[in-house]
């Protein structure tokens, strides 16, 4: 089996939430989902877990429906279980439960055969915030400009 390399993102969740901490869990997938997501055809933006009966949760995940499949009902924005040890699973849910604090799916990416998904703990930023951010960025950029025009 060659080497693929699988990196979907989500990319305004960095933009979005200022991440607090993040942790790696495992992914319940039907057959088909995870050929899905070695093609790549998978899309994190709007998603979010939730705790529900003890459990950690995914939802509004798009993974497409593999198009080989013999399951061609399955609904591709499912809510689909994480897999973490009991002492991170509670440490999350108590995330999820305090106000203001949530779970925020960064990247889904393939390790030895089992998908795996890099969840975060995340603060949501204000408008207010994001526009400090973007001028950081900026102001950043320009003076790595004057650094190499220097140069």
């Amino acid at each position: 089996m060659k080497n693929q390399n699988i990196n979907i993102t989500n990319k305004k969740a960095r933009f979005d939430y200022a991440i607090l901490q993040t942790i790696e869990a495992g992914l319940v997938l039907n057959s088909s989902e995870i050929k899905s997501i070695r093609e790549n055809r998978a899309n994190l933006t709007g998603a979010y877990a939730y705790p529900s009966k003890g459990e950690l949760w995914l939802h509004n995940a798009h993974i497409a429906v593999y198009p080989y499949s013999n399951e061609p009902d399955i609904d591709p924005l499912r809510s689909r279980k994480l897999l973490l040890k009991k002492k991170q699973l509670k440490e999350y849910i108590n995330a999820a439960e305090k106000q203001g604090l949530s779970i925020i799916p960064l990247k889904i990416y393939v390790a030895k055969h089992y998908a795996k998904i890099l969840i975060g703990i995340g603060k949501g930023r204000r408008n207010y915030d994001k526009r400090k951010l973007l001028k950081e960025r900026d102001a950043l950029a320009e003076s790595r400009q004057a650094i190499k025009r220097r140069d």
